[in-house]
This record gives C-alpha cells, structure tokens and sequence, in this order.
C-alpha cells in the first residue's frame, strides 16, 4: 500500500508514470492510422499497388468496419504504455548519465541527449519487438464478411500462443535484429528532434519548463516525423519479416529469409518506392501519437512536481 506514494515522491517515478501517461495517448490517438500503414506496407496483390491511402482506408472500413482499425488495440495499449514509461525512465537516466556539464540544474547537451535517445531505442526494441510481431499479425487479419467477424478472427492470446508452440520463445523475437536497427538511430533522431525544436520554439524553455501546450505538440509532433523519415524503410522490411507466418522448417519456406533478402527483392518485385509505401499514413499518424505523448507527458510531470512542491509547502 506504501509502495506507490513512495514512487511517485521520487523524480524517477514521476518520470516512468508520465511516460506511461504519454504511451497511452500515443496509442489511442494513433492506432487507427498505424492499423492503414501496415496494410499499405505489405507485399502488393493484383492492383492493390495502385491504391491510395484513402482507397485502402475506405476499404477497410466498408469490407471489415470501422472497429478494424482498432484491431489488436488491447495488447499495445497495455504493452506499449508500460514500455513508454521504461523509454522515458532510461532516456531521463541515460541522458542525465552521459551530461558532462559542472551544474547539475543544467538541462542535458544535445550530444547526450542523442546518444542517451540511441542507447534507449536499442534498449527499449527487446520489449517492443515481441509487442509489435502480435500487433502485426492481429492488424493483417482480415473479415471478408461483417457477419462472421469472431469465428474467423484469433486474439493476441492463440497467436501467442500459436507462435510459442510452432517456433518457440524465439518466435516472438522474429524482427528483433531489424527493430535494434529502427529504433536505435530513429531514437536518437526522436529525442534531439524534440529538445532542439521546443528551444527554438520557446527559448529558454529546456531550463525553465515553461513551454507551452502548443510547443509541446508541435515539437512533439515534429519530432515523430523526423525519426520516421529517418527510419520508414527499416520499418518496411520489418513490417514484412513480422508477417510472416511460416519457418525454415515448413514445407513451403517464407518469402523473406532475413533484412538483405526482404530489402533486395522488395525492390526487386515493386521499385525503390516501396521502402516508402505508406509513408504518408506513418508521417500523419507520427505528428499526431508523439504530439500527444510529450504533451501527456510534460503535462503530467508538471502536475506530479506541482503536487509535490504544495504538499512540501504544506509542511
């Protein structure tokens, strides 16, 4: 019963609850436009190369209904809340770690925030790795009929479960090597992004904390964008690693034996444009979901670190 007053008296529990805070809207706001990017992402079949954005979010919606675009919302919610409180807890200890600056009031150098953003995506990939293999899986399944929605449809739970048994523990980690190569550089990018833009924003800001709501979304968002630019074909091959179902072992082996040979013939069957499929959604869905994650997360910090300084006031 002591435990959580005890936690959030400490800066490093305000930290990981805000964070969790900032998962959670990340997810709710964004889902639906992550549910249209991994459709876009996959292996073209007869003209749905040609298909907009638009196209395929119009056929998700008429052939499956709306609720598809939530499809397998439960397990990232909670999983993806849980790892964005532990991304910002290591990224507040990495980057404070590696700050060389005399005065411990002063906010971290650009460099250490970059390195400090890299060591927490490499970090943070071997809990989202497993997270995102059953999201992806869930988000691909699809309702030919409105009316048989359930029978045909597996939770997060039998696919688990279905990869345990077929390949083991390390099925769960199909993807791991390439989400390290995503995530690592893409968070370095991501959390210099956001410091260098709110600065220029509202100067001064990074010592004072006084930014706005607006700053706040708008570095936010603008940082999502950046990150994902820098590493949407990555994502790509992943995206495709994920999705497949088969093994080595199985009779018919999969398409993509591993991230050269998913990139070489990608590029081979569909043109260089197909590290890009998508890229609209993920840049749309990006400036909304990060936005809103660093501005859940800034505003919770502050409201933790308010209640704080008036209950000390108190005494």
């Amino acid at each position: 019963m002591e435990f959580w007053p005890e936690f959030l008296a400490s800066s490093w529990g305000k930290e990981f609850v805000a964070g969790g805070f900032g998962g959670m809207a990340g997810v709710v706001s964004g889902y639906p436009l992550d549910t249209l990017k991994i459709r876009l992402q996959q292996p073209s079949l007869s003209n749905t190369a040609t298909k907009s954005a638009f196209g395929v979010l119009r056929n998700i919606v008429s052939s499956e209904g709306p609720c598809a675009l939530y499809k397998g919302m439960a397990a990232p919610l909670a999983s993806v809340s849980f790892q964005n409180a532990m991304v910002f807890q290591a990224y507040a200890i990495l980057s404070q770690a590696l700050n060389k600056s005399p005065n411990n009031n002063d906010p971290p150098s650009y460099k250490s925030v970059a390195i400090g953003g890299f060591g927490t995506g490499a970090l943070q990939s071997f809990l989202l790795s497993p997270v995102e293999l059953v999201k992806i899986r869930l988000q691909l399944q699809t309702n030919k009929s409105k009316t048989n929605t359930i029978a045909n449809q597996e939770g997060p739970r039998s696919i688990i479960k279905s990869i345990l048994k077929k390949e083991g523990l390390r099925g769960l980690y199909r993807g791991l090597t390439v989400t390290v190569l995503r995530d690592a550089p893409g968070h370095g990018v991501y959390f210099w992004s956001y410091e260098y833009t709110r600065e220029k924003l509202h100067p001064g800001c990074r010592k004072t904390g006084q930014e706005t709501l607006k700053t706040m979304l708008v570095a936010g968002g603008l940082a999502g964008v950046v990150s994902w630019i820098a590493c949407y074909p990555l994502d790509v091959v992943k995206s495709r690693l994920q999705a497949q179902t088969q093994t080595k072992l199985d009779q018919f082996p999969p398409k993509y034996l591993g991230i050269v040979d998913c990139f070489r013939k990608s590029v081979q069957e569909e043109g260089y444009s197909v590290l890009w499929r998508g890229l609209g959604a993920a840049i749309a869905r990006a400036f909304v979901v990060n936005g809103a994650i660093f501005t859940a997360y800034e505003v919770s910090l502050r409201i933790f670190f308010s209640n704080n300084q008036t209950e000390e006031n108190g005494l």
